[in-house]
């Protein structure tokens, strides 16, 4: 289960601020443009109003880390191999806690074995990823992340369960993904908890981007 007390940050972190993450992302863009920008900038706005109702999280770290959670797809069309991706361009610049989010928003179950990968992770990236996984402690703005990445459309926010049938549909589904999407519906009401109530009223315009 996860832990009933939000954790604030190590505030010793290097993070990039605001303006360094757009550029970063507007970098990214020109090198491998896609619905995956609009995906991330949806993802941190989210990620910054749900912040922001909970006390003890910053939401421009909140913003920073959904900006960047996908970063790794600037290196072309990946699928798995984006997390990696990203941990080491973050990594280089030094980001160290965005590099964690890069891994982690992939996996609420830390289990990554019970994740189906897409095909593209070499043998040693994954067992680096697996390592990882099994040995990092999460703390809330990985479980922010992972909860906004399934809020998040290219077109807009969306209710989760949105989310978990689009990428059905792209990806298809196995034996652990109701396993899952549970843990992001626990993850959701963790938040829901701290932020007084359901994050959908945090999220302009969702109603009307869910009739498209």
């Amino acid at each position: 289960m996860i832990e009933e007390q939000l954790k604030p940050m190590d505030r010793n972190d290097q993070s990039p601020t605001r303006q360094i993450a757009e550029s970063a992302l507007a970098a990214a863009a020109s090198h491998n443009p896609g619905n995956w920008i609009s995906h991330s900038r949806y993802a941190a706005q989210a990620c910054e109003n749900i912040a922001r109702a909970c006390q003890d999280l910053d939401p421009e770290k909140a913003y920073v880390f959904g900006l960047l959670h996908d970063i790794g797809r600037q290196v072309g069309i990946v699928k798995e191999q984006h997390q990696i991706e990203g941990y080491h361009y973050c990594m280089q610049k030094g980001w160290g806690a965005v590099a964690k989010i890069c891994l982690t928003h992939s996996h609420p179950l830390k289990d990554v074995s019970k994740k189906r990968g897409e095909g593209d992770l070499s043998p040693a990236n994954y067992a680096f990823i697996k390592q990882f996984i099994e040995n990092v402690d999460y703390d809330d703005y990985d479980r922010l992340v992972q909860l906004c990445d399934c809020l998040s459309l290219p077109t807009g926010f969306c209710i989760v369960e949105k989310r978990f049938g689009d990428v059905g549909i792209r990806y298809g589904v196995h034996e652990h993904t109701v396993e899952q999407w549970t843990r992001v519906l626990e993850i959701k009401a963790y938040f829901e908890t701290h932020a007084g109530g359901s994050i959908y009223r945090l999220l302009p315009g969702l109603c009307e981007n869910m009739i498209h």
